[in-house]
């Protein structure tokens, strides 16, 4: 009997932990606490509901996804009536890039609260973009899209949203580099070999060359990151000639 009590009592002070720190982020009091505990569910725990549904926060991760989408265009619709379809698609690109998502999370915390069989440091910086989504969507489930709207306006938009520094803004150095390059009619090639060292974890070195002369290096734990890291460098070697095009 002690023992099943300790179970509870254990249940019960990690149930309570999590609806206070859920509240705190929220800013207002959750109703349907499920759904939030499968925002912070990880496909690891491979649970499954008596429908055999995966319960974990991927469905919840597009649902946010979309509201996340659809507050902010309706922001940048209104503060920016002189923008065309291509303009404001591509500052909405920038609020809801998963780098500036990774960074929302990581403010928040929000890794702390997941479930999970794998061990924290072991995610990927994506995890925490992740999660913020599947928050949002946990958010419009439980509450609804005014109380999504007004969480979204608070943690992303009001302290984040500003159209001249968004406009300034590069998402991608490799995507702006690579149409500097088009444009100025520059050959650019991006040589990608993996270089191990003695790093327990795989890395991969590139050496960014621009009409034939290597412009900038970079190493990182993926090709993507290793070719963005050297497109960032490349960029500042060019950053007035570059600019012009922004």
């Amino acid at each position: 009997m002690k023992s099943i009590r300790n179970i509870l009592n254990s249940r019960s002070k990690r149930n309570g932990n999590f609806f206070m720190t859920l509240r705190k982020i929220l800013g207002f009091k959750p109703r349907n606490i499920k759904v939030y505990d499968k925002a912070f569910t990880h496909r690891s725990m491979n649970l499954k509901d008596e429908g055999g549904n995966a319960i974990n926060y991927e469905r919840l991760e597009f649902l946010g996804d979309a509201m996340l989408s659809a507050v902010i265009a309706s922001h940048l619709y209104l503060e920016a009536p002189d923008g065309d379809e291509g303009y404001l698609t591509k500052m909405r690109s920038k609020v809801v890039s998963r780098e500036h998502l990774n960074e929302l999370g990581k403010e928040l915390n929000l890794i702390q609260m997941v479930k999970s069989k794998i061990p924290a440091g072991q995610f990927g910086d994506n995890i925490h973009g992740n999660l913020f989504e599947a928050l949002v969507g946990a958010i419009f489930l439980d509450r609804g899209y005014k109380h999504c709207e007004k969480f979204i306006y608070k943690r992303v938009i009001l302290p984040y949203v500003d159209i001249e520094t968004l406009e300034g803004k590069v998402i991608s150095y490799k995507s702006l580099l690579i149409e500097w390059c088009q444009k100025e009619k520059k050959t650019f090639d991006y040589n990608v070999y993996e270089d191990t060292g003695n790093d327990e974890v795989r890395h991969f070195s590139v050496k960014l060359s621009i009409d034939g002369k290597v412009i900038s290096k970079a190493r990182a734990t993926s090709k993507k990151k290793a070719e963005e890291k050297a497109s960032k460098r490349a960029f500042f070697a060019f950053q007035n000639k570059i600019s012009q095009m922004l």
